[in-house]
Parts: C-alpha cells; sequence; structure tokens
C-alpha cells in the first residue's frame, strides 16, 4: 500500500470546483493519508460555501483532514458577531468588523451561502470556523497560515502572527530547527518552485494567489506532496 502521504493545501479562497479538481487528479486520497489544509477557505472565489462543504465532506468520510485558520475566517467570525449584535437605525453605520470583510471578499462569500447579512451565517459552519487550528508540528515542519513572530521568546504566544504576519525572519532554535510551511502571502510560481529548491530562509509560502488568474505567475492552486517533496 505505500507510506501514508502528506498533501499540503493553502489558500483555497472558495475556488471549490479547482479543490475538486486538484483532489480528482492530482492527490486522490487514501483514507490513511493526511490532508493538511492551511486557512483561507472563503473569500475571493465563487464558491466559499462549497469549498467548506467539499473539506466537511473529506471529515463525514473518515479521511485525515487537518484545517487550520486563516485571516479570512477570523475576519468572518468577527463580522458574524458584530452583525448579531448591530441595531439599523437611518444614520447608523455598518460595524467596523463587517466592513472589514467585505474589504476582504465577503460578497462573493454571502452570496454562496445564500445570505444578505453575516449574522445569517449559519451555524454549523461557524462551529466548523471557530474549531479550526492555529498550528500543526510535524517531524521536521511547522504548518501554520501565516507566519510566526520570531521577535517574542515564545513565538506561538502570538495568535494574530499565526493568521495575519507577512515578513519575519525565522529563529530556528524557537520551532525545534523545524521548516515552516504556511500561505497567507501571494507568491509567484517561480518563485514557489526556488523557494522548494532552495529552503535557506527556513519556510515556504505555498500561496500562488490562486483567486488572480489574470495575473501572470499566478492563478494556481499550488499543492505538495511532503514525502516526495513534489509540488
Amino acid at each position: 500500500m505505500g507510506k501514508p502521504k502528506r498533501w499540503i493545501i493553502p489558500d483555497i479562497h472558495g475556488c471549490a470546483e479547482t479543490l475538486k479538481a486538484a483532489f480528482d487528479q492530482i492527490i486522490r486520497p487514501r483514507k490513511k493519508d493526511g490532508l493538511y489544509f492551511l486557512g483561507d477557505y472563503i473569500d475571493r472565489g465563487p464558491d466559499s460555501k462549497g469549498a467548506m462543504d467539499f473539506i466537511m465532506d473529506l471529515e463525514t468520510q473518515g479521511y485525515k483532514v487537518h484545517r487550520l485558520m486563516g485571516n479570512h475566517e477570523e475576519v468572518m467570525l468577527r463580522a458574524h458577531e458584530a452583525s448579531r449584535h448591530h441595531r439599523k437605525g437611518f444614520l447608523t453605520r455598518k460595524p467596523a468588523a463587517v466592513r472589514e470583510w467585505e474589504e476582504k471578499g465577503s460578497a462573493g462569500a454571502m452570496q454562496s451561502f445564500g445570505i444578505d447579512e453575516p449574522k445569517q451565517l449559519p451555524a454549523k459552519y461557524l462551529e466548523w470556523t471557530r474549531q479550526l487550528g492555529y498550528y500543526t508540528v510535524l517531524d521536521d515542519y511547522l504548518l501554520v497560515h501565516a507566519g510566526l513572530n520570531f521577535e517574542l521568546d515564545d513565538p506561538f504566544s502570538d495568535r494574530h502572527a499565526m493568521l495575519w504576519i507577512r515578513k519575519f525572519n525565522v529563529d530556528p532554535a524557537k520551532i525545534n530547527f523545524k521548516t515552516i510551511i504556511h500561505g497567507h502571502a501571494p507568491q509567484s510560481l517561480e518563485q514557489i518552485k526556488q523557494n522548494l529548491t532552495e529552503i535557506n530562509s527556513g519556510h515556504i509560502d505555498l500561496d500562488n494567489g490562486i483567486y488572480m488568474p489574470h495575473k501572470v505567475g499566478f492563478g494556481n492552486l499550488c499543492v505538495l506532496e511532503l514525502n516526495a517533496w513534489e509540488l
């Protein structure tokens, strides 16, 4: 049967059809394989609900799914909470958290759920999102959505950085000399391939900006199989 494979799947951003195609054509998982999702399942793309449904279905079928929180999920949860407590009035502005989600591309996400306001998000998806982890530790690797704040003695104490940080310098001793694999900040396909052959920085960003198909070098869902180190 062979050794269980370990698939790392970064930012999906509502591109459910691309995700399904990757599983049908490339990943083709066995029940013993590990499926590691790095967050940002929603926003920008056309079918956030479909992307979440697909992952939920994998879990229901008994696949070994490991899923992390992305900054877009955090923003969605904040928008939902703010929307619940907001009282509409003629001169009342939308809550800041709702406006922030709009800036992150909530229109497509809400349309996929068939809702008009964040407070209408179905409980099933909110609960699933609240249960997302912040990082996963493997033998030689550390998986996280965005990165870690190595300015702190304990980089694991900064959850905000795990979801939002853009630039950081790895201090290997603080993470037991593991390589960080993350998404969050779109990189060109050429840069991603180069990073996989030259791990000089101690971290690898797999996000190719799946929602940017019209930008040269971007617009793909890049999936990494750890054992073979194959993109």
